[in-house]
């Protein structure tokens, strides 16, 4: 355990110190949020090449303690630098969403070229189902969908890089579980990396973490998500990241589908998220990220329960979690309405 420990710390030193430096350089390049359309929250310009600090720490640790030759690592390590690369040419020229997602698809070939894909799901009737030729398109909807999501979700100060430690952290218990020691130890670093990020990221945020920053985590936490899947041959394995990112992965969901009942492009941003929707409620951002903090470690917590459970009572619990996720947005939605009609009267 004090393997795990130690990475954890130091990443999170290490990301600590190597911030301010970014934020430098961030203004020197001039890789600069500017608040220019209506849905922005914050009201100042701010850099935002964060990411590169959480990235920088995952790596210099994971280079001193993780095994370099095994594939999977160095395809996680190769796969990720892909996206940092992507991530930093957006957070400075605004790359075209074609481009990024060319970008995305490029780093989850490489996890397919070093052996990381999803080959099995769980059958519903019992026992599991290879996917055979599937595996590739599965493991880039996969992989691409979930570094999507933290990028979605990253529209508050310091959400996208708490509920990707929470995530990392409940992962990681997971993997202790499993004694999948290397994955254990991966989402320890990413866990450690995001925490020494946030006290700059925290509500006020002196910096963002950008697209170089939320990408890298959702992918680093898909691929392991998929390795964990593979060693373990259980549904389980696969079932827990998607209740540790339950909420990035609903409100992506939830949003897609309401772009596309109104009619309006699917990558098209707006202030319908939840974070947004619990802000017009009343709740100031440090409220509504620690609200989102709740339901996160929530979840995290029902993950680690199911991962020492079977796949039935698994799927009872998936269902009642998706269920108050529904009946807890549309609460919020109804509250926005209701407030909306008061002022209008």
């Amino acid at each position: 355990m004090q393997h795990y420990i130690y990475g954890f710390l130091m990443s999170m030193v290490l990301a600590y110190l190597v911030t301010p430096f970014v934020m430098k350089l961030s203004w020197k390049i001039g890789a600069v949020d500017v608040p220019n359309d209506a849905r922005r929250v914050h009201k100042k310009p701010m850099p935002r090449l964060g990411g590169l600090a959480i990235y920088i720490s995952f790596v210099v640790v994971g280079l001193i303690t993780l095994p370099l030759n095994l594939p999977y690592v160095q395809g996680i390590f190769l796969g990720a630098t892909i996206i940092v690369i992507v991530g930093i040419l957006d957070d400075i020229y605004d790359l075209p969403a074609k481009v990024k997602l060319l970008g995305q698809i490029a780093a989850a070939v490489v996890l397919l070229q070093f052996g990381i894909k999803v080959q099995l799901i769980t059958n519903p009737l019992g026992g599991m189902i290879l996917l055979g030729k599937l595996a590739i398109p599965a493991t880039l909807f996969w992989v691409v969908g979930i570094t999507n999501t933290l990028n979605f979700i990253d529209g508050l100060d310091g959400l996208a890089a708490g509920i990707a430690a929470i995530a990392a952290f409940t992962m990681m218990l997971v993997n202790l579980s499993l004694e999948q020691a290397n994955g254990a130890l991966i989402m320890a670093l990413l866990a450690g990396a995001a925490i020494g990020f946030l006290p700059y990221n925290f509500n006020p945020a002196k910096i963002f973490m950008g697209d170089t920053g939320a990408m890298f985590l959702g992918f680093v936490l898909a691929a392991q998500a998929i390795e964990g899947a593979v060693k373990s041959a259980t549904a389980i394995a696969l079932i827990v990241p998607i209740l540790a990112l339950g909420l990035p992965i609903f409100d992506t969901a939830y949003a897609i589908l309401r772009r596309f009942v109104n009619g309006k492009p699917l990558m098209q941003a707006d202030k319908g998220h939840v974070h947004h929707r619990l802000m017009a409620i009343g709740l100031s951002q440090k409220q509504a990220v620690l609200y989102m903090y709740v339901i996160s470690i929530s979840l995290g917590i029902c993950s680690v329960v199911l991962a020492m459970i079977g796949i039935k009572q698994a799927a009872v619990v998936f269902a009642l979690v998706i269920f108050m996720l529904l009946v807890s947005v549309r609460y919020i939605n109804i509250t926005v309405e209701a407030k909306k009609s008061t002022h209008g009267m």
